[in-house]
């Protein structure tokens, strides 16, 4: 594999094998011990689509969760609600009104990849990349199984790395 097209296509068919259910449960077990976690306030996770490491386990814990919300071609931070709605990417997104980026004490990012750098990969949008410069003060985490993080994963100049990858 060289390209992130073909790691994309790769990813995609490799996480419809796994236990994603279990691995969630343990992901969700592991941040909790996590000392970025512990200390945050306001947190920003994804909501997850059919083969993602499901985090909202975590909405238990008493903290201010946060999803994104994709408008035009840039993320906003939307406070939790009870009521959610499919976007144009079929994800679930909140129905509350967004707020300052710069809340955020950690962001959980989604990625179909990581590698041992910090670097993930994502869908392909850019989203994440546009979105995390405004969030200079939040930890940014990625989880992955292990069989979806690698030593080296092909990058530009504008993908953006994450602080911490947890992957088992």
């Amino acid at each position: 594999m060289k390209n992130k097209t073909d790691y994309r296509l790769y990813a995609k068919e490799l996480r419809k094998t796994l236990d994603i259910k279990s691995l969630s449960q343990k992901f969700c077990e592991k941040i909790r011990l996590e000392q970025h976690y512990i200390s945050a306030k306001h947190v920003m996770l994804y909501y997850p689509t059919e083969y993602e490491i499901d985090l909202r386990d975590l909405f238990k814990d008493n903290k201010n969760f946060y999803l994104p919300k994709v408008y035009d071609k840039n993320i906003l931070v939307c406070p939790l609600s009870e009521k959610l709605e499919k976007s144009g990417f079929s994800i679930m997104e909140p129905c509350s009104e967004p707020v300052a980026p710069d809340i955020l004490d950690m962001i959980v990012v989604p990625a179909l990849m990581a590698d041992s750098k910090g670097y993930r990969l994502g869908y392909g949008g850019g989203f994440y990349d546009r979105f995390l410069p405004d969030c200079k003060n939040a930890f940014k985490l990625v989880c992955v199984p292990k069989e979806l993080f690698i030593a080296s994963l092909p990058y530009d100049y504008f993908d953006m790395k994450v602080d911490k990858v947890l992957y088992m």
